[in-house]
């Protein structure tokens, strides 16, 4: 399935949000995550189902002040 990730083109083998994180190295990560533009929580991440071409948007939290 070939993704826009954060800007940049993947190809991954993945059906659902969870699968294209672990795919993407991002298996335990905390994360927040956005398809095509909408919040998806984590709680959903697995029920999630991905389309060809969707936009995928991976946000890692960042420290300091």
């Amino acid at each position: 399935m070939h993704l826009l990730v954060n800007g940049t083109a993947h190809d991954v083998r993945a059906t659902t949000l969870s699968q294209a994180l672990e795919a993407l190295g991002y298996r335990q990560a905390i994360v927040a995550t956005a398809l095509n533009g909408s919040f998806v929580p984590a709680d959903r991440r697995h029920a999630t189902v991905l389309a060809d071409g969707d936009a995928l948007e991976i946000l890692a939290p960042m420290q300091g002040g």
